[in-house]
């Protein structure tokens, strides 16, 4: 059984993206070495990329031109996008699934192979979160205050609690925390 790992970048005051989708500007101040490796380990271990339409469609208007070894695992790996309202995806790999994200998910993770990631995507994580889909939260904690932007985390039916399974400290200020729902 796969597991369902969530992937963000997130500012101290919340937010994943500025006030406008795609607004991730402030990802340029912790972006280096140390960053890169995690992220390409983090998609040499990724089977499958879950995205919903509105970072979908930032992440397919810039990989496909991007270079480089990032740029390489995200259009080769396979992506499933969630939208009632695309037509098609065009990004290399991309399957468009309009129906049940949860019940899809649920499908997706029965299945053998490496696990699945969901990149960005506020919306369709708070969904399976509402659902107990999610195994494990990765969390890029930012020293920065945007003071507006979309939340990373939406309005939820109830409280979670989670349990730390590792806080990685880099050199730009930057932390990786690692969680996992807390079940006792």
């Amino acid at each position: 059984m796969r597991k369902l790992i969530m992937w963000n970048m997130v500012t101290i005051d919340g937010f994943f993206e500025g006030p406008k989708a795609g607004d991730i500007a402030w990802h340029d101040y912790v972006w280096g070495e140390e960053l890169k490796r995690f992220s390409t380990e983090t998609l040499k271990s990724a089977g499958m990329l879950l995205f919903g339409r509105v970072t979908y469609q930032v992440m397919a208007s810039y990989w496909p031109t991007a270079t480089g070894e990032v740029a390489n695992f995200m259009n080769s790996i396979p992506k499933v996008v969630f939208s009632t309202t695309l037509h098609q995806a065009e990004w290399s790999n991309t399957r468009l699934v309009k129906a049940n994200a949860q019940a899809e998910v649920a499908a997706l993770k029965q299945q053998s192979g490496k696990d699945l990631f969901i990149f960005g995507s506020a919306a369709l994580s708070s969904s399976l979160m509402a659902h107990g889909l999610i195994d494990e939260y990765r969390l890029g904690l930012t020293p920065v205050v945007l003071g507006a932007g979309n939340p990373l985390f939406k309005v939820a039916p109830k409280s979670s609690r989670m349990k730390l399974l590792e806080a990685r400290p880099l050199k730009s200020g930057c932390v990786i925390l690692r969680y996992e729902p807390f079940n006792g």
